[in-house]
């Protein structure tokens, strides 16, 4: 858990500032949460936040159950993103530019591999892509673990390059089914309420996407993270639940971008709790069930931009967010230093 000894000093310092009290809003939890965090292993509370080398990584990822036609593409599309990623054409591209954010993208296992030399592209692939979930379980436990480490060792050596933020995204055709069914297996929520439209299937698509994912959730007799993750995950999302914890365990903010991401953040909250304090969401997707993901961590978005994309780009426009509260909790005058009476 957060050791909160500093907890007094950091809200005065943010209450003392030439504002009404809570006039910041949600700014203020921000700066209070990031001030918290890197007070951590201090002996007074921090009075200047941080904010070095920002980094989003993008794990990618395919899922044998897009054979099913759950997605308005073809697996090949997981590829051809990558490769549109490497190339800076994405969104994320556009967004990480213009807000000076670097990226790292990462196979986890897709289906058709890419071949790149830059350093900002990782291989660690759990195999060509998950097994059908509505046939068999998606992977091995033993994968599942692998995946966890993998993800925990990556975010470490970020994280030892010198970023103290770091955001996750994430690409893989098929992904919210996967995602909807650890939220359904997890929460005991009903499993049509869990599943949504992704990118944009039709009536009939939806029908039958909540039929598949049903029947993967139904193989989850266990609440136990890691046997779900086994039936019905991905290895996308085995990685970031893994960096997930390897930040906490670096004592590194994670900012949180849509469905995908926030089913990781739920199951790694599970396994480890601490990490949900080290946890920034950074906005509410338009995917429905992204709101229970929500509910279920107790979280309350920075922004709500009716996005719907993935990749991280979510988390990496909560940046000038980021930036705006660690600047007034650091350059804002107090009510002493501007002699304004109050």
């Amino acid at each position: 858990m957060l050791n909160r000894d500093f907890s007094q000093q950091i809200q005065h310092r943010i209450d003392q500032k030439t504002k009404p009290l809570g006039a910041l809003g949600q700014l203020e939890g921000l700066a209070y949460q990031l001030a918290l965090i890197q007070s951590q292993g201090h002996d007074a509370a921090v009075t200047n936040i941080a904010i070095n080398k920002p980094t989003v990584v993008v794990f990618a990822g395919d899922h044998g159950i897009a054979d099913e036609g759950v997605s308005i593409a073809p697996s090949a599309v997981t590829q051809q993103m990558v490769i549109n990623f490497l190339q800076g054409g994405a969104a994320i591209n556009c967004f990480c530019r213009v807000n000076d954010v670097a990226m790292k993208v990462v196979d986890t296992g897709i289906l058709l591999p890419v071949e790149h030399s830059s350093t900002d592209f990782i291989v660690q692939r759990l195999g060509d892509r998950t097994q059908n979930l509505s046939k068999q379980a998606a992977m091995s436990k033993e994968t599942v673990l692998d995946g966890i480490e993998l993800g925990k060792s990556l975010i470490k050596d970020i994280i030892s390059q010198g970023s103290n933020v770091v955001m996750f995204g994430e690409m893989g055709i098929g992904n919210t089914s996967s995602a909807s069914a650890i939220l359904a297996a997890l929460s005991k929520r009903d499993v049509g309420s869990c599943v949504g439209l992704g990118t944009g299937i039709n009536p009939e698509q939806l029908e039958k996407k909540i039929e598949l994912v049903t029947q993967g959730v139904a193989r989850c007799s266990s609440l136990d993270p890691i046997s779900v993750l086994s039936e019905v995950g991905g290895f996308e999302i085995v990685q970031m639940v893994g960096a997930f914890i390897g930040a906490y365990e670096q004592k590194t903010p994670v900012i949180v971008d849509g469905f995908i991401v926030t089913a990781a953040a739920y199951v790694a909250s599970i396994i480890k709790p601490e990490c949900r304090e080290y946890m920034i969401f950074s906005h509410q997707s338009k995917e429905a069930p992204h709101q229970y993901l929500l509910e279920e961590l107790k979280a309350k978005p920075l922004l709500d931009l009716s996005l719907r994309l993935g990749e991280g780009t979510g988390a990496v426009l909560a940046m000038p967010l980021i930036r705006a509260a660690a600047e007034f909790y650091n350059n804002m005058a107090s009510f002493e230093d501007a002699g304004v009476t109050v």
